[in-house]
């Protein structure tokens, strides 16, 4: 289908898209409430953090091939795809995990990180079925159905312990078979629904700065074929708005895993349970996905570049607080919920300008490319948070990782600046 008549939109695609977000949500949710135990009593409390960072790595390498595909085969085969790849991983999970497998069960992990590299992909794809006027809007109402999956996900986990029991899965693995019927699920859900792969025609979005054509992108008058994620990545870094959009999702990404992952640990180390904890995590992911769609429309109204720097604004005082009450659990919910709010204003502004840059060669593998940068990112992140807890305290890890959206806000600064003097 096409989007050429904004009024005549079909809501099939968009429908599609949410309910397999949602499924995909609660699959990847169920496994990543118990990842960290499962590896734990695998291999040991010092490996714990692995499994973590092995489904961020298997995101990261999902990213690119799958963007490929897409701008090859359509999207409904790249997120049939990708889904059929995390149900495999689910498996070789169950699988490792039963025989005892610390390694088996961490390379089951990587596969299972295809399904996030899915999820995320799928916003893109709501971006094709929608006006320019709407891109905002679109996506985030895709990125809000993940909180469903969030919230339901992991209060399947005594269900899937039980479950695994009873067929002989080692009870941390039980969850897992949730994830691989909802991957299941989501993956039939758009091979049935989704439809042709649909080719829009709008070009770049409103004001997004003159941006090359699909053809002068790629350097021939006419030519369709896709580039490479690394030349993508070479033509945004040459065009204001793209490489905002980049910089943007990249440094967001960072700067959240990097003060959220080691909260739950600052607070353990302060005395306080696992009630608080659940409290403060559950008030940030309510940060992340809740008012996404609030964010859409901002992007929509005000413009995503305006968007964009107020989510920066977010990002830096939510480190602020960190930083001058480290000790106040109060104070650390505050910071929690703005760190998610952040987020969610910084990665959907920077969705709708990577979506609205380019309507052929360039656009979906600079998309992939993003993706798997953000994801490497926020593994990066993760890596190095638990090192500078130790050694500077949560006050400093979070002006460290808030730091990073300075050279963000300095390259859309720029690009506000470029875009504001071609109007």
């Amino acid at each position: 289908m096409t989007t050429d008549n904004p009024a005549r939109v079909s809501k099939r695609p968009l429908l599609t898209l949410v309910a397999s977000n949602i499924l995909g949500g609660v699959g990847v949710a169920s496994g990543i409430a118990v990842g960290a135990l499962l590896i734990a009593e695998l291999g040991g409390t010092a490996m714990a953090g692995l499994g973590q960072a092995v489904s961020v790595l298997g995101a990261g390498i999902a990213a690119v091939p799958l963007a490929a595909l897409a701008a090859r085969h359509g999207r409904r085969r790249a997120l049939t795809l990708g889904y059929s790849g995390a149900v495999l991983g689910g498996l070789v999970v169950i699988a490792g995990a039963t025989a005892g497998s610390v390694w088996l069960t961490l390379l089951g992990l990587v596969g299972f990180g295809f399904a996030q590299a899915t999820n995320l992909q799928a916003r893109y794809a709501a971006s094709e079925v929608a006006a320019p006027e709407r891109r905002g809007r679109t996506m985030s109402f895709v990125v809000w159905a993940t909180t469903i999956g969030s919230v339901v996900g992991p209060n399947l986990s005594e269900l899937g312990a039980s479950l695994g029991a009873r067929l002989g899965v080692r009870e941390l693995a039980g969850p897992y078979l949730f994830s691989v019927v909802a991957f299941t699920l989501a993956g039939t859900v758009i091979g049935l629904f989704l439809g042709r792969p649909a080719r829009t025609s709008h070009g770049s979005a409103p004001g997004s700065g003159g941006a090359p054509s699909a053809s002068e992108a790629s350097g021939s008058r006419g030519a369709t074929k896709p580039v490479g994620a690394l030349a993508a990545l070479v033509w945004a870094m040459r065009h204001p708005r793209a490489r905002f959009g980049v910089v943007l999702l990249v440094a967001a990404h960072a700067v959240m895993v990097g003060i959220m992952s080691m909260t739950p640990v600052h607070l353990g180390h302060g005395g306080h349970g696992l009630r608080i904890v659940g409290l403060v995590i559950s008030a940030h992911i309510l940060g992340m996905y809740a008012l996404s769609p609030v964010f859409g429309w901002a992007a929509d109204r005000i413009g995503a570049l305006k968007t964009a720097l107020g989510g920066l604004l977010v990002l830096g005082a939510s480190a602020a607080v960190a930083f001058a009450a480290p000790h106040s659990m109060p104070a650390v919910m505050v910071s929690l919920t703005l760190l998610g709010l952040g987020w969610s204003a910084a990665t959907i502004s920077a969705s709708v300008l990577l979506a609205g840059v380019d309507s052929g060669a360039v656009r979906v593998p600079l998309q992939g490319a993003t993706d798997a940068l953000m994801s490497y990112g926020g593994a990066t992140a993760a890596i190095l948070s638990g090192p500078l807890l130790a050694w500077v305290g949560f006050g400093g890890l979070a002006m460290i990782s808030g730091a990073l959206i300075i050279p963000a806000a300095a390259i859309g600064w720029i690009a506000y600046r470029v875009s504001d003097a071609r109007r």
